[in-house]
């Protein structure tokens, strides 16, 4: 006597083909987890329909869903199933159910579709691979590597945790069924199965929440229905030549899903599955972020060299002459953007004025300021008269701004036809003027601007005489230091200033500049080098 093959369904999902024996009086189809054939999809409703055996006939009746239950394509109430029918529950799930008896029940046809579905991981692997190999943008990666890893295992949800500098993990992206992005009003999960999963290195499956004391630690996921959880870990493999082949791994983050569908996430073709995806998703995580960081460090790069060449533009050029005068100045950034700066003004009184200074700090904070500075002095000097006034206006203008933990030194001098310099400074180096007697240092003046409301400076007025030359300089440029530490200093300065008396200014300023350089070979430049020459001609040449 044959055995009966007892009846049974053979259902297809995005978890692959499984069969469920009929053996009890009555099994339930819905969304809801208790459900005895869990079916997710927009059209299912959470109690949808019920099977029901009675002696010996399986009769599936509708349990007053939204949508309908339909027995191969016919809506039906209540129907005895015949071998090989195919149940539908509402119009869009992409879930197959056949009702099959013996070896034969299923068609050629349900057989055809059952084994193509189970190419369909291999499918959405594939595809995702190719899309996340291509990626370049981190976003549109992580969003890749999510829903194909969401196609993939029939997840319905998953989100990414990538490692930030302090090896913390930093929820980056959430996304659900249907390439749905969720914030975080609409996404809940304990930290506690990611942060395990990132510390050890190796995947973990829940098959259900509420088992055990894993229920406490997860009360807000289980209260969202959430059961089942799959989390893989995204890591680099590296390998060294040490005797063998020896692996290195270095984790870059996590890749977490869940679902409320009864048993979804545990088989082990999808586990396999996540675990190739992982790998191949990791690296390509990985190379959109360093692109993204080239594509950040290109465009900083640029934006410098725009601040550069508008920095370059709000000083005057290098070189100025006037009836009685000649001015030479230069000014080379330790970056691309710095905060000495120097200007020209021909006053109305007939004089010209001359400025030179020296924010603390470097790179675009100290720009920034250094063309603050230079507006101000420009919109006083033209109207204040003496050296004092115009630094002393600058000083409260720069206090009142309260720029934290900024100040500038500055020396600015006004040179007249009868070759009178009235000058003041502010905290700076102290200019040499070169003359057929010596040299002598200006040092009358006060303190550096920006820090001191009541601040007051003096002023003095020397006499020049014609073919004297007054050198004002940066403390880049005696503070520039060799590779073997030893600072450039003003004795060397003053030395090679000397030996160039009676040379163009022109001439004069290139070699004093290459002195610098050449002084400091390889060692990286620590700071900005600014000069400014100004020879007075004498009353005859005015």
């Amino acid at each position: 006597m044959t055995a009966q093959v007892a009846p049974r369904l053979v259902i297809t999902d995005a978890l692959g083909r499984r069969t469920i024996p009929i053996e009890r009086a009555l099994l339930t189809f819905g969304r809801r987890s208790e459900c005895d054939v869990r079916v997710t999809g927009a059209d299912v409703s959470r109690q949808h329909a019920e099977l029901l055996n009675r002696d010996g006939k399986i009769i599936l009746r509708d349990a007053g869903s939204k949508f309908g239950t339909f027995v191969n394509g016919e809506k039906i109430t209540e129907r005895e199933l015949k071998p090989g029918d195919s149940i539908g529950l509402g119009q869009t799930s992409d879930t197959s159910i056949v009702f099959a008896v013996g070896d034969n029940g299923m068609s050629g046809e349900h057989l055809a579709t059952s084994a193509a579905s189970e190419l369909r991981h291999m499918s959405a692997l594939l595809e995702g691979l190719r899309a996340i190999g291509s990626g370049r943008v981190l976003e549109e990666v992580l969003a890749l590597v999510l829903d194909s890893a969401i196609d993939v295992t029939g997840a319905e949800r998953g989100f990414i945790m990538l490692a930030n500098d302090q090896h913390q993990l930093e929820l980056k992206l959430v996304r659900a069924r249907g390439k749905m992005t969720l914030g975080g009003k609409t996404f809940e999960t304990s930290r506690k199965i990611p942060e395990g999963v990132f510390a050890t290195g190796q995947q973990k499956i829940v098959e259900d929440l509420l088992d055990g004391d894993l229920a406490n630690a997860h009360v807000g996921t289980v209260a969202l229905g959430i059961r089942h959880v799959l989390c893989a870990p995204l890591k680099l493999m590296r390998y060294v030549e040490k005797g063998e082949q020896e692996a290195l791994d270095r984790m870059i983050g996590v890749l977490y899903l869940d679902s409320r569908e009864r048993g979804a996430l545990t088989s082990a073709t999808v586990q396999a599955a996540l675990e190739t995806l992982s790998a191949e998703a990791a690296i390509a995580i990985e190379n959109a972020r360093l692109y993204r960081e080239a594509l950040d460090k290109a465009k900083i790069e640029q934006e410098l060299r725009v601040a550069a060449g508008i920095q370059q533009s709000l000083l005057p050029p290098g070189k100025h002459a006037g009836k009685f005068f000649e001015a030479s100045a230069a000014s080379l950034p330790c970056r691309s953007v710095g905060g000495d700066f120097f200007d020209y003004i021909d006053l109305p009184s007939g004089n010209a004025g001359f400025i030179l200074g020296d924010v603390s700090g470097k790179g675009s904070p100290a720009a920034l300021l250094a063309a603050a500075v230079l507006g101000m002095f420009s919109a006083e000097a033209g109207y204040q008269t003496g050296a004092a006034s115009p630094i002393t206006r600058v000083n409260a203008g720069l206090f009142r701004r309260a720029v934290a933990a900024k100040f500038l030194t500055a020396f600015y001098c006004i040179l007249s036809p009868d070759g009178k310099l009235t000058f003041t400074n502010a905290g700076h180096n102290p200019p040499m003027v070169v003359t057929t007697s010596g040299i002598r240092r200006l040092e009358t003046g006060g303190l550096v601007l920006g820090l001191f409301e009541g601040a007051t400076f003096d002023e003095e007025t020397i006499a020049m005489n014609k073919g004297d030359v007054l050198l004002i300089y940066s403390d880049g440029v005696t503070e520039a230091m060799n590779e073997a530490g030893d600072e450039f200093g003003d004795d060397r300065l003053i030395e090679l200033f000397q030996k160039r008396r009676g040379q163009s200014l022109d001439k004069t300023l290139d070699e004093l500049m290459a002195a610098v350089k050449e002084f400091a070979g390889a060692a990286l430049q620590n700071d900005d080098i600014t000069m400014l020459l100004l020879r007075y001609d004498g009353p005859s040449a005015a």
